[in-house]
């Protein structure tokens, strides 16, 4: 087998994964189960190359670039810039903030543009928010989804300041007949993949913490996080806050582009894992679900006998964490585990506990959370032909050693 000089073995997969158009096809793949489940392009694997300013994180697609952050990294309620993880379904556009301009059409009153200085004078507001991949997790479905093969690390939180969306569109005047609000990045389509378009019902769009963002974490955001302008839909998927934002049109109706209306569905009953789903019994994705990430220890870590804190954090997107539970022989008995203080409306909580294990050997340890709404993680995931929202009691695997 042949060999990447400083690289190790070069594989089919590796080769696949590093290349643009194999990433952005494994990217979408999950979209075309039929099309894709035989082919070597379904499967974004990991690679050992890096991205200048993300060198800490897994390389699941390097173009476009999906990058993943190592569980072992989540240790922060914020999560640094440079440790955030990056999800793009085509490739990331050069951009530059003079003579940017955000365009507003549809159902307003006064169709136009608006400058990147023009929305830096409106009032500023801050929103944190844990952001998720819909397809966090998608590694862990068996039978196995066609994708990227994210496992536990497609999920940061970040502070997002700019300005209100609804203060934005109120400078255009919103027309009673606008349902849904489109949001278009400046990112193009290529070789026959959708542009990736979104939209929100306007009630969301206009909620007070909906923001076109131009601030991650104090800084301007970098440019693999949305440079100059991303919107940020609080407590909803991923996807739905937009990077590069360059476009927004106001509809009556939903958009009909691919990533409304085939895309980012998910199954309104329960179905045999592997199954067709029907057209019809799916539903747009939108809030995140109840879960949990253990943080400390590491999965397969060995640990000295005495005391063993486990830590992690919990999310619900619009839904408040009230309750994390958390096991030491593998979900026999539960002790309920202590919730951190940083609390924000649309954020992961922390939470600890602290077990004392005198004898070796391996143990399983448990977190199990709960939302407001009396949601709690499930046993089994929910099997989906996309692989999403994967949200199963989190669980890691430790050695004790003798003393």
């Amino acid at each position: 087998m042949s060999k990447q000089k400083g690289r190790g073995a070069f594989t089919r997969r590796s080769f696949l994964a590093a290349t643009g158009q194999a990433g952005a096809i494994a990217g979408l793949s999950h979209l075309f189960p039929s099309s894709f489940a035989a082919s070597a392009f379904a499967i974004a694997a990991q690679t050992t190359a890096t991205i200048k300013g993300k060198e800490r994180l897994i390389v699941r697609s390097l173009r476009p670039e999906d990058l993943e952050t190592p569980v072992a990294l989540l240790n922060s309620f914020i999560t640094p810039n440079d440790l955030f993880y990056v999800r793009h379904h085509l490739y990331a556009p050069r951009t530059e903030a003079a003579g940017w301009k955000l365009d507003v059409s549809g159902e307003v009153e006064r169709p136009g543009a608006i400058t990147l200085d023009e929305i830096r004078r409106l009032p500023r507001a801050t929103t944190t928010v844990t952001l998720e991949c819909a397809g966090n997790g998608r590694a862990f479905f068996d039978p196995p989804v066609a994708g990227i093969q994210w496992e536990k690390g497609a999920v940061g939180t970040a502070r997002w300041t700019g300005a209100r969306l609804s203060d934005v569109l109120k400078k255009f005047g919103v027309k009673s007949a606008a349902k849904y609000v489109v949001l278009d990045g400046a990112d193009k389509s290529f070789a026959k993949i959708p542009d990736f378009i979104r939209n929100v019902p306007v009630a969301k769009a206009l909620h007070p913490d909906t923001v076109i963002a131009y601030e991650m974490n104090g800084e301007p955001i970098p440019p693999l996080h949305g440079f100059p302008l991303r919107a940020i839909i609080p407590g909803w998927e991923g996807a739905y806050s937009v990077k590069w934002l360059a476009r927004i049109e106001l509809l009556d109706r939903e958009h009909d582009g691919f990533f409304v209306k085939t895309a980012y569905k998910y199954p309104t009953k329960r179905i045999a894992p592997g199954a067709a789903v029907d057209p019809k019994d799916m539903a747009p994705l939108t809030g995140l679900v109840v879960k949990s990430l253990i943080t400390a220890p590491l999965d397969n870590s060995t640990v000295k006998p005495g005391a063993v804190k486990i830590e992690g954090f919990a999310w619900a997107g619009e839904s408040d964490i009230v309750r994390v539970d958390v096991s030491l022989d593998g979900g026999a008995t539960w002790r309920e585990a202590a919730l951190g203080r940083e609390r924000e409306k649309y954020t992961w909580r922390g939470f600890s506990h602290e077990f004392r294990i005198t004898e070796p050997g391996h143990y399983t340890l448990m977190a199990r959370a709960a939302d407001a709404l009396g949601n709690v993680q499930p046993v089994e995931a929910m099997w989906n032909p996309s692989g999403y929202l994967w949200n199963v009691i989190d669980r890691v695997r430790i050695n004790v050693e003798a003393a």
